[in-house]
């Protein structure tokens, strides 16, 4: 029994009291884990990689109860492109982050057409791009290129089943300081014979 201080209240502890979380599982989503590890990076003078803000165009503002401006209507003034971009190692990266709680696929339709032909042009002009998706019921995360996502797309393909990601992507390891630590495979990929 958990005994408040004032003796007010006791609690039975209960199964989820003691289930043992993985790193991935610590009260963070997916981007916020990402927005860490892009934190750590910077910090530790590794990479510069931001989220990138979405454009939005200001119709309506007003004062609150507090007396402060705040947004009351608003619009996406032109489609984002990915969601992180930034230098690494002296190149371009940009990529989008996806999460799927599909235990078999990725459907394609969670990537819009303009981001695939964005992260397409990334490639084409030298950058690295790839998309990072977290398959949550399996807690794991692949990082695949963006060449091979598009031989996917281009194939005609309307999803990436879980077992391609596992053959043709590259498991993401999860970390402490930077909990989504995708530079490791980013060094492994696109800078191995370095």
């Amino acid at each position: 029994m958990i005994k408040y201080p004032n003796g007010s209240k006791k609690v039975a502890p209960t199964k989820a009291m003691h289930t043992k979380t993985s790193y991935a599982d610590r009260g963070m989503n997916f981007e916020e884990q990402i927005n860490q590890s892009n934190d750590y990076y910077r910090v530790q003078n590794k990479a510069i990689i931001y989220k990138k803000p979405t454009p939005i165009k200001v119709v309506k503002a007003g004062k609150n109860e507090k007396g402060t401006y705040q947004i009351q209507e608003a619009y996406f003034a032109q489609p984002s492109t990915t969601d992180y971009n930034g230098l690494y190692r002296g190149c371009y990266v940009d990529f989008e982050a996806k999460e799927t709680r599909n235990v078999n696929l990725f459907s394609l339709s969670n990537i819009h057409a303009h981001q695939l032909e964005h992260l397409f042009g990334i490639v084409e002009h030298g950058g690295i791009a790839f998309i990072l998706v977290s398959f949550v019921r399996h807690n794991e995360v692949y990082l695949l290129d963006a060449s091979k996502l598009k031989e996917i797309v281009e194939g005609g393909a309307k999803s990436i089943r879980y077992e391609e990601f596992k053959k043709e992507g590259h498991l993401v390891p999860y970390g402490y300081q930077a909990p989504i630590e995708y530079l490791k495979v980013v060094d492994e990929v696109y800078f191995k014979d370095l």
